[in-house]
């Protein structure tokens, strides 16, 4: 889950202290279900976390079998998207400077 967590902390603006005080639960319970410490969360965490985040429990599951299968997100990409937030880069924006690229090419 972990992946998951820090892509979701960063991109809406949750820090694990905030996810935490919203849910009702210990800030390292979720730290040790994002390092996969702990395996096997409660359903009752897992749907105080998702109405935190505001997507269903399954959705969250999902999440965790999907990462399962991919390629882990490498650190330097969050860090660097995590540099964009806090510099003040709204999602349109960046959506729009990844288009630049493309557009880039489709002119040559």
């Amino acid at each position: 889950m972990y992946n998951y967590y820090v892509f979701v902390h960063i991109f809406e603006r949750l820090s694990l202290t905030e996810l935490a005080n919203r849910a009702g639960v210990a800030k390292s319970y979720i730290s040790s279900v994002e390092r996969d410490i702990q395996f096997n969360p409660s359903l009752q965490f897992l749907q105080k976390v998702s109405s935190v985040l505001a997507i269903s429990v399954e959705q969250l599951i999902n999440e965790k079998e999907k990462e399962d299968d991919s390629k882990d997100i490498d650190r330097e990409w969050l860090e660097l998207a995590k540099e964009a937030m806090n510099s003040g880069v709204s999602k349109e924006q960046f959506r729009q400077f990844l288009e630049f690229p493309k557009w880039q090419q489709s002119t040559k």
